[in-house]
């Protein structure tokens, strides 16, 4: 089988290549990612080479990779290098139809990772997640609709439902983002089912809860207290702490969306959640707990606008097919701090080298006045 997976340099994403190619070494991988600040080579550099991958420019000037000059030739080219490489890598992105319908052709499987994600970001500036997570996908459904695939899987996220007082949202309950990052999925999610009631596209939605572990760029708050942890730095901690989230491994996540692959029932929606409902200022305790750090680095700084208090998902119809999460959320938390302990390069070399990082933390966190 081969898979398109799509923003597959990111988070998730990359945590989903590498799960695929160790469970299925006969699948062929072919990841398209944009390379914003967040899509990273590094997140699959063991599989990378100087012939299977497409770069817009050098990347960083540690990828020395040929460039996207004819795309009427690279379809047969990716096509040739699966043969001999369990993944062909290109730059691109999502809203370039002229690629999409290159690239199509070729695969049976998309499963589109591709998103701006990140709710700070999108109140300070919207537009690129309405470009990118609505425009974009409808680019890929356009070409799902002109050249048939066996499954079309879209990420989807726990905040397009909004927040919740009390009990869990079911997939059948209504979306009411409150934020233009939640309004972007839930735009996404919406019209994948429009296309998959008029066009017959055989989709599939899942909808997980909020993500943590490895290779997670430092901006979200479990890698961003971890880091700051490790440099005794302050933790910025919105508003009273108490805004509660159900935190799901990447690993689990990704097995999840692997069952939803090969199982799930086209048309469907799944929520992906781990029963793991934490405050987050109980989170902040934790990861200073397991680094042997004092709570006087925790520094309580302005509540974000449109703050959601809390968020629950009922999973029973995932594990209805045979998925539970594997991992505890402690025992989750203690590989997540390992991984980011013995990774310092990784995060290090955006956190102190990276100028776009260092503007928005000093315009994000620093700027802001303390309560």
């Amino acid at each position: 089988m081969k898979l398109l997976i799509t923003g597959g340099a990111g988070f998730i994403g990359s945590n989903f290549v590498k799960h695929i190619l160790k469970k299925y070494p006969h699948y062929k991988v072919l990841v398209l990612d944009k390379l914003t600040y967040a899509g990273n080579l590094d997140n699959l550099k063991e599989f990378l080479n100087s012939e299977n991958s497409f770069l817009e420019k050098d990347y960083k000037t540690e990828y020395p990779h040929q460039t996207i000059e004819d795309l009427d030739s690279l379809s047969s080219i990716f096509s040739s290098q699966l043969e001999v490489n369990p993944l062909f890598f290109i730059q691109g992105d999502v809203c370039d139809s002229r690629l999409m319908e290159k690239v199509f052709p070729r695969v049976d499987v998309v499963l589109n990772f591709a998103a701006q994600s990140h709710v700070d970001r999108s109140i300070i500036e919207a537009g690129s997640f309405v470009s990118t997570d609505v425009y974009g996908v409808y680019v890929l459904l356009e070409a799902a609709r002109k050249n048939p695939i066996k499954r079309f899987i879209q990420i989807g996220t726990d905040e397009a439902y909004g927040s919740i007082e009390e009990g869990s949202f079911k997939e059948t309950d209504p979306l009411r983002p409150n934020s233009p990052y939640a309004a972007s999925k839930a735009a996404a999610d919406l019209l994948v089912r429009s296309y998959y009631v008029t066009h017959k596209i055989p989709a599939i939605i899942t909808r997980s809860s909020n993500n943590f572990g490895p290779y997670q760029y430092p901006e979200k708050l479990i890698p961003l207290f971890i880091t700051n942890a490790l440099e005794d730095r302050h933790l910025p901690l919105y508003g009273d702490g108490m805004n509660v989230r159900d935190w799901l491994y990447v690993v689990d996540n990704c097995r999840a969306i692997d069952l939803v692959l090969h199982k799930g029932k086209v048309g469907e929606i799944y929520n992906i959640g781990a029963d793991n409902e934490r405050a987050n200022i109980e989170v902040t305790r934790l990861i200073l707990r397991l680094l042997n750090k004092p709570a006087s680095l925790i520094k309580l700084v302005k509540d974000r606008l449109a703050h959601d208090r809390r968020y629950a998902l009922d999973s029973s119809k995932i594990k209805s097919l045979g998925w539970q999460a594997s991992y505890g959320f402690t025992q989750a938390m203690e590989g997540t701090i390992r991984w980011y302990q013995t990774n310092k390069n990784w995060w290090q070399k955006i956190k102190k080298k990276d100028k776009e990082f260092q503007e928005y933390y000093s315009k994000q966190y620093q700027e802001r006045e303390s309560i």
